[in-house]
Order: C-alpha cells, then structure tokens, then sequence
C-alpha cells in the first residue's frame, strides 16, 4: 500500500466542479491581479475570522514581513520569534533590518513559551537591539499560549504579529478570554494576523497566496499600500513598499473552499481522535497534546518518537511506502545563516529536543480509515522488531 502524507487530488475531485467554475469565472472575466475576486475573498475571510480588514498577498512570507514593515520593525529592533518554526517566521525579522531573538518552546505543544519570552525581555540585549515585537506561531494548527503572550506583549510594550500560515480555522478561547470576550480564531487576537495559503494548507489554493488581518485601520491601510509599492492612488508613492499582490484564480479558489473548511477541519479532529486510540498504548510515542481552552485543528498530526529511533522509524515506514515529514529537523537558532548571532547548542533545549523527536503522519481529511489502520499497523511493526 502507498500512502502518501498528503495527496491533495482527492480534495480537488471532490469538489472538482466548484474549482473548475471558479477558476473559468476569473478567465472570463479578464481580471486576474486584485480585482473583484479579491474583494470578495476579502470579505468573506474577514467575516469568517470575525476581524475588521482582511489583506490578500502573494505569500505567508509576504504576509509577515508586510506586518513588520507597517509595524515600522527595522534596524535597531528585535523580535521574538520561537525557535521551533519554519524558517519564514525569522527570515522576515532579518529581512527588515530587525535581529531575531530566539525562544524556546513548551515541550507539548511546540509553541512559543511564555515564560522564556519573560526571560528574554529581561536580558540586555545592548544600545543597538531593542526587543519590540513577538511573533508567536501557532505550530501544527494549535494556538500558542496568547493570554499570557498578550500580557506579557503589554507589560513590555511589544507588537504582536500571530503566525497563523498553519492554524487558519483554529479558536482560543482562553481563560482571560472566556471572561472578557467570545471566543476568537487564531491570529486575530494580536495587532496582526500572518496566514498562508500554499497548496498544503488546511485551506491551500493552487499557487502561493497568504493573508493579513487586523482590526486596527490605520495598519490595515499600510499593509495595503505596502503591498503595491506603498502607493495611494496609484502612481502616488507614500512609503517603499513591494509587489506582493494575490492575483483572482487564486482568490477564487479560496472562495470556492473555504464553505468547504469547517468540514475538512472535523474530519482531521477524527482521523486525530482515531490516531490516537490506535496509538495510545505503544510505548515509545508522545501523541499530540490538546491544550486546554483552545482547538487543535491538526495541520499535521505530529508525533514524538522516544530513544532515538525516530530516523530508523521514518526509514522503515518510507520502505513500506507511508510517507512522512519532519518539521523541523534544525531549530532556527542553529541554522547557518543565523549563525553570526552566537546562539549555541544547548541554549534552547526544548527546541532542540523536538527537532531530533517529532514525525509528522499522513494527514488529510480524505485519509481512508484502512490507509490510516495501516500506519498504525506498520509503526507497531516497527516497534516491535526494535525491541
């Protein structure tokens, strides 16, 4: 049997009829960069976000470094960002001019840990790198900590800027929260909103696209100059900005899954309900956690493989053609091109720990339960053979 850890053709087939309308409505229609689908991809996010402006732009990349540049994050400034992450959440920092300063995770649930974001705001950090913004990432489809990341962000005076690109769809609803508020989705509880829309996505166009939400008007408006040259109207240049611009197939697209998005994500919290039945008295394995007052809406279902047989195991299901993925095998702060800012091994342990640990499995709201029972079936092998 070949299963693979995400085969997004099933998705396409199922709907196959709504894509094909979407996609000939924008060829018909000649307008294919912004426009009206654009618009109305707008709209519709921001209304299932419950948030006041949402921003189309050509990646999650873009959608990160937009927000620091409308936060005015440059040389000089600093931002937390966990080490434990996709390169993007860094890369922006050190793409603005700004210095990423790099925390540690809580060990469950690979998100940013808010007592070592503490413990970074009280270090000196020298006259030349002042900490200003935290990118809390919301890793795997969980939501981070963000009562107290938005407490301590206040405390401190910090912007927050929520790594959303694998958690469009998630809720928080944390303590702080559920006496103050409703419920809120992940990344509209910051001053912005990063989410990307790269085909893997619980919600994935057909192309790179990604979003910015907030409900402050005045960073709403930059962020949409920003992404056309910082010009208002058009040819009217107010700030340095880029192209970073989401063209209408994409859009559309968008539009066309998104009613589908509440189902897709109940059929992975099953497979992940299922998952973890099935692997619950295997010895060997940490199953992910579900924090409480918040929805995991498993991007990746994303085990821990104890004693150092995660490569051993990743080779062996790979023989039986199961596919599988590690995010991430290096923590940010030991990749090479960050290298000049002095981290070492053994200053972010848990980071450092999950990178030699975690496996994510196939996932995918189209995953068959027999591909799912053999797996299983196949990781028990395993276990049992290296015994």
């Amino acid at each position: 049997m070949n299963i693979p850890i995400l085969d997004l053709t099933r998705q396409y087939h199922a709907i196959k009829p709504e894509i094909d309308a979407a996609i000939r409505r924008v060829l018909e229609s000649g307008r294919f960069i912004l426009g009206p689908e654009v618009e109305a991809f707008e709209r519709e996010a921001a209304e299932y976000l419950s948030v006041k402006h949402a921003i189309g732009v050509a990646s999650g990349t873009d959608a990160l470094l937009l927000a620091l540049k409308a936060l005015g994050i440059g040389p000089g400034d600093g931002v937390i960002v966990p080490s434990f992450t996709f390169f993007a959440t860094a890369g922006v920092v050190h793409n603005v001019g700004a210095t990423p300063l790099f925390a540690d995770i809580d060990p469950r649930t690979y998100n940013l840990d808010p007592e070592d974001l503490r413990r970074i705001l009280t270090m000196d950090h020298g006259q030349w790198t002042r900490p200003k913004a935290v990118i809390p990432v919301h890793l795997y489809g969980q939501p981070a900590d963000m009562d107290e990341i938005m407490a301590i962000a206040q405390e401190y005076g910090l912007f927050v800027v929520e790594d959303a690109a694998q958690a469009f769809g998630a809720e928080y609803s944390g303590q702080r929260t559920t006496h103050h508020g409703p419920t809120r989705k992940a990344g509209t509880i910051g001053h912005l909103g990063c989410f990307s829309f790269f085909p893997t996505k619980n919600l994935g166009a057909y192309g790179d696209g990604g979003l910015v939400v907030t409900n402050d008007d005045e960073l709403a408006e930059r962020v949409r100059m920003l992404r056309v040259h910082g010009s208002k109207p058009k040819y009217y240049h107010h700030m340095v900005g880029t192209n970073s611009r989401l063209d209408a197939i994409q859009a559309a697209i968008l539009r066309a899954k998104l009613p589908h998005l509440q189902e897709w994500s109940s059929a992975r919290c099953r497979l992940a309900d299922r998952y973890g039945e099935l692997l619950r008295d295997l010895d060997g394995i940490v199953l992910p956690c579900r924090a409480s007052f918040r929805t995991h809406i498993f991007h990746h279902f994303t085990i821990r493989i104890q004693g150092g047989k995660r490569d051993s195991l990743r080779f062996f299901l790979a023989k039986k053609g199961i596919g599988t993925e590690v995010y991430y095998p290096l923590p940010l702060h030991l990749q090479p091109s960050f290298s000049h800012l002095g981290y070492k091994e053994g200053d972010l342990p848990e980071s450092e720990s999950a990178s030699r640990e975690v496996l994510s499995l196939p996932m995918f709201p189209e995953l068959k339960e027999e591909e799912q029972d053999y797996v299983v079936s196949m990781i028990r092998e395993f276990f049992k053979e290296s015994q």
